[in-house]
Parts: C-alpha cells; structure tokens; sequence
C-alpha cells in the first residue's frame, strides 16, 4: 500500500500552525515541492528552503503567524488515493467567495484555481485553503 503524500503535508502543516510551530519539515517530492510553490506565491506560509541529510531531500517551511488574533490555516485533502475528485474548468469550486484556493492537478502540472479557470483547463482537485 502506497503512501499519500499529499496529505502526510497537509496534515504536518496543520499541526504545526495548531501548536503554533514556527518551523515544520516535510518530504521532498516534485508535487509537494509545487504545492509549496503555490503556497509560499499566495502567502499562507513566509519562506521555504530545501534541507539535505544523508541520502535524503527535505523542506523546511516556516509558517506565518497573526500576533494581534488566531487566524489559523485551514488545509483540507478533497481527492485521495481511494477516491479521486476531478473537475472541468467550469465546475471549480470557490472556496469562501474567492478568499481561499484550490489546488488541482492539470495536464499542465499544479495551479490554483484561478489559473486553471484562465487557461480554461480542469484536473483533480487535491486540496482547499482558507
């Protein structure tokens, strides 16, 4: 049985911001080094870098926190290995009136929701932020 990436960072993400981490270190993958990509580009985390230790790549995320309230990230996993949830470009859902994102896996790689209804491409929808 196979491991879900996706969702092993989504849930160490959460977490984190949870116990108010500053720093959480994940896996290094070509797909979650895109959702990281897409998360650092829409601002729900301050920076990213990548960390080598013996054989092994990992990502270093520092994730931004509110002073004044708690504002906590709200991640949630749609499509899964047991169930995949696909979409066309018309049928996106808008997470909060706009406010949050979708991530989605298209044929031309993985974008928001925003640019997959700019290009006129739909895909699996992998995860919702707000």
């Amino acid at each position: 049985m196979g491991r879900d990436t996706i969702a092993d960072i989504i849930t160490s993400i959460r977490n984190a911001d949870m116990n108010r981490k500053r720093r959480v270190r994940i896996t290094s993958t070509n797909i979650t080094e895109s959702i990281v990509k897409i998360l650092l580009r829409e601002g729900f985390i301050k920076n990213a870098r990548k960390h080598q230790e013996r054989n092994k790549s990992f990502l270093v995320l520092t994730l931004r926190h509110r002073r004044k309230y708690r504002n906590s990230l709200n991640l949630k996993r749609v499509s899964r290995p047991g169930l995949r949830i696909y979409s066309n470009y018309q049928r996106i859902p808008r997470i909060l009136g706009g406010m949050g994102i979708v991530i989605l896996s298209t044929s031309r790689g993985i974008m928001t929701d925003r640019e997959a209804r700019l290009e006129r491409i739909g895909g699996e929808i992998l995860c919702y932020i707000w």
